[in-house]
């Protein structure tokens, strides 16, 4: 049965990104989405208006800032500030997908930071509380310094593996890198399966060299997971890797389907079998290939906006 709080002081509003998301949340609630527009003037600029009294109201801003990343940072921004002049009593910014993730550090003199302007642009606004899936690197919460809550997706994709039925013997969890053992490990303790790691060196972004496979995936069916792909050069040499290792069969899986540039015809053209994805992003129609499966974090969100209104453990949804 979906929560109703037709009547209450929680709101739920959407801008651009992933609309559909939005909505599907809103429905596992029982709310309607709050009024608002979100126009443009000729020269670009963005314009919002909320189209409803929120005063002393909760309100949770539905917001992935996937590409076009800027606009929709800027989008949020603008209604994170209009939610707090209109007398909101918190301003509650779900983010699905945090743009600017990968950036959480400098690798190199003279780079930015930008994940943590990020995080300061957010407090500045006006936000009380920002609720996160899957960070790229979960210290991200640290740039912070208002409430946060940071959810994964790793029970739900493990829950849609399970279901195949495979016996735990034959599964064994890869990550990719060693940046994502951890996940991997998570995963595999679901399944009851063992992990195993790709070694691999990366000589400039977006471009992934295998060196060799750590662990037994001879006759194995292989679970890849990751929490963001992208151009999916990492993910289809991961898994060719994986064949030539003596894999019977490569699923790939990731909290975020960025998947810009050539991502979905080196998927189409790989050896993965299936890639299990979230809508976390909002995936375009012609993106939507034959190896993908999506499955919706909407009731994981509903559920974590249900417990932050009414007070109640959140972490419980993973116990």
């Amino acid at each position: 049965m979906p929560y109703q709080y037709a009547n209450s002081k929680l709101k739920i509003f959407s801008l651009n990104s992933n609309e559909p998301l939005a909505a599907s949340i809103a429905k596992e609630m029982g709310v309607e989405l709050g009024k608002s527009s979100v126009k443009h003037f000729s020269d670009g600029e963005i314009q919002i208006s909320i189209e409803e009294s929120i005063r002393g109201c909760d309100v949770f801003i539905v917001q992935s800032t996937s590409a076009p990343v800027n606009e929709n940072l800027m989008e949020l921004l603008i209604m994170v500030d209009a939610v707090k002049r209109a007398s909101a009593r918190t301003v509650n910014v779900v983010m699905p997908y945090y743009g600017y993730a990968r950036q959480d550090r400098k690798a190199r003199s003279r780079e930015p930071i930008t994940a943590k302007l990020v995080a300061n642009l957010l407090e500045t606004a006006g936000a009380t509380r920002v609720v996160l899936l899957d960070l790229h690197a979960p210290q991200i919460q640290g740039f912070f310094d208002i409430l946060i809550d940071h959810l994964v997706a790793v029970p739900l994709i493990s829950d849609y593996f399970s279901a195949k039925g495979w016996n735990s013997e034959d599964i064994v969890v890869v990550s990719p890198d060693h940046g994502g053992v951890t996940r991997a490990r998570k995963m595999a303790e679901r399944l009851k399966a063992p992990i195993a790691i790709i070694d691999k060196r990366r000589p400039k972004p977006n471009v992934a060299e295998v060196m060799n496979i750590v662990g037994n995936v001879d006759g194995k069916i292989c679970i890849l997971i990751d929490d963001i792909i992208d151009t999916a050069g990492t993910i289809t040499i991961g898994a060719e890797a994986l064949i030539k290792s003596g894999a019977k069969e490569v699923y790939a899986s990731c909290t975020h389907p960025v998947l810009s540039g050539p991502a979905i015809e080196r998927i189409d053209n790989s050896v993965i079998k299936e890639l299990v994805i979230t809508d976390s992003i909002q995936l375009p129609v012609e993106k939507k290939i034959g190896k993908i499966h999506q499955l919706s974090v909407a009731k994981l969100l509903a559920d974590a906006i249900v417990r932050i209104y009414e007070n109640k453990s959140v972490s419980k949804l993973f116990d």
